[in-house]
Order: C-alpha cells, then structure tokens, then sequence
C-alpha cells in the first residue's frame, strides 16, 4: 500500500484509543493471578505497597492490584480512558486517577513501590521514562511490564484472523513490532537486567464480542474510514469459519518482565 492509500495519519499514543474506549472496557482480557503471584516472589509485592499502574488506560491491570489489596495510582493521559477506569475502579478506595504520561508522571518523589504498565509501555520514551520511574520509586522498588499477546498460529481461527487484521489494519506491523522490544527492555532496566514469565490466558467471544474486540484495536480502520465498512461486512465469515458452540477462542500469552532499575 502507498503512502497516499495508506489513510489518516497515525494518531498521537495518547489519543489513538479515545473512540474505542467502550468497546476496550468490554472486551480486552485482564490479567492472571498468576502474574501477582510472580511479583511477589521476585519482588515482594504485598498489599500494603502502593502501586503506579502507568499509561492505565481503562484499568484492566488496575483491577489485579486493587483486588490484591494495593492502593493504586493510575496514571493515564486519555481522559475518555481514565474516566471509564474511575467508573469501574473508583468506589474501591483504592483507585486514584492521574493525568499524568509516563515521562512526567506527576507522582511525589519516593512514593510508590511498584511501577507497572499493562499494554503501554511500547508506547513510552524510554530515556525519560527510566529517569521518571527512579524518580517515583521507593529506595528498593521494581518496575513489572505485562503484555498479553495474543497467540499467532495455535489454531486455525487465530491464523486466519492475523491474516485478516494484515489485510484491514492501518499500521498493524509498525505497532505489533513494539511490544516487548529487547532494545527498549535494556534501555529501561540497565545492567541489572530482568526476569521474565509467561502464563496462558484465553477469552471466549460470540460474533459481536469478537466484532467489539477487532475494533477496541488501535490499529484497525477508524470511524470514517472507507475500509471500515467492507472489514466489519468480512468478519462474520471469519467467524462462521471457525465458531464452535457459537464461539472462537482468543488464546494469549501473558508476557510479563520485572526488575529494579537501581
């Protein structure tokens, strides 16, 4: 595809999921109980730290601290994102939101024991970030990263799909290639280095779940797109292909990576 078919420019991070925010809320997976069960061990997360859940977004990741019994501070620049969090999160006592990036958190010196970001940090800038969170940390705290990545080729249905998302997204391999990237893990955690774990997680969608979790990505044509409409008129076929009990299985791994950057 040509730069000049390629459709809108790409949106600034902090904006591009500010028209999918309900659609995000419904269907994106949270996260095992398994990955607090690794930062207790490698960390010693407990419930009485406070947490900084950055670039927090609807409070997906959130939610696993506060349901462990943490006080967290989501720090999060979409408002439209943060809003929904509060409307989840908020009558737990426990949930308080920021505006704030993860360059300039906004958070008092020393004040949390934990920074973790689900699903964003690829979008930060790490020199800064990295000066930002040894900022924020307390004398000894660490940094966890969590990702779930949805499996590729583990069955038919999620083979065909990653060949639909190639064919309708926007700048689906520009943003798939940032998670995770070792370069950027370096840049974060230095020569301490980290740890990392992965734990199986599956979500089960009918044809509108699945039909909301296609458009709850960044990636995929925008309202007023011309791809839009013949995308979402392709879909049920994908679909009706491979439904069982009249659902498909999204299958991830929960990639998780913890250190102390000092």
């Amino acid at each position: 595809m040509s730069p000049a078919d390629s459709g809108p420019e790409p949106l600034n991070p902090t904006a591009r999921f500010s028209d999918r925010v309900e659609d995000y809320v419904r269907t994106r997976p949270g996260y095992p109980a398994a990955v607090l069960d690794a930062l207790r061990s490698d960390l010693g997360l407990r419930p009485e730290h406070a947490v900084a859940d950055v670039g927090s977004g609807t409070g997906l990741l959130s939610r696993l601290f506060i349901d462990n019994g943490n006080v967290v501070y989501g720090v999060e620049p979409n408002q439209a994102m943060a809003e929904a969090a509060v409307a989840v999160l908020g009558s737990s006592g426990r949930f308080h939101a920021v505006a704030g990036r993860a360059e300039a958190t906004t958070l008092e010196p020393a004040s949390v024991a934990l920074v973790a970001a689900g699903q964003a940090f690829h979008w930060f800038s790490v020199p800064e970030t990295r000066v930002e969170f040894e900022r924020i940390l307390r004398p000894g705290g660490g940094v966890a990263l969590v990702w779930n990545l949805r499996r590729l080729d583990s069955s038919p249905f999620l083979r065909d799909y990653e060949a639909f998302l190639r064919h309708w997204s926007t700048d689906y391999d520009e943003v798939s290639q940032r998670y995770a990237e070792p370069g950027a893990l370096r840049a974060l955690f230095g020569p301490r280095g980290w740890r990392e774990h992965s734990f199986d997680n599956v979500q089960r969608f009918d044809l509108e779940a699945l039909r909301g979790r296609l458009l709850s990505s960044s990636y995929t044509p925008r309202e007023g797109d011309p791809r839009r409409a013949p995308m979402l008129a392709e879909l049920p076929r994908l679909f009706e292909t491979h439904a069982r009990d009249g659902r498909v299985d999204f299958e991830y791994d929960t990639r998780l990576f913890v250190g102390r950057l000092s």
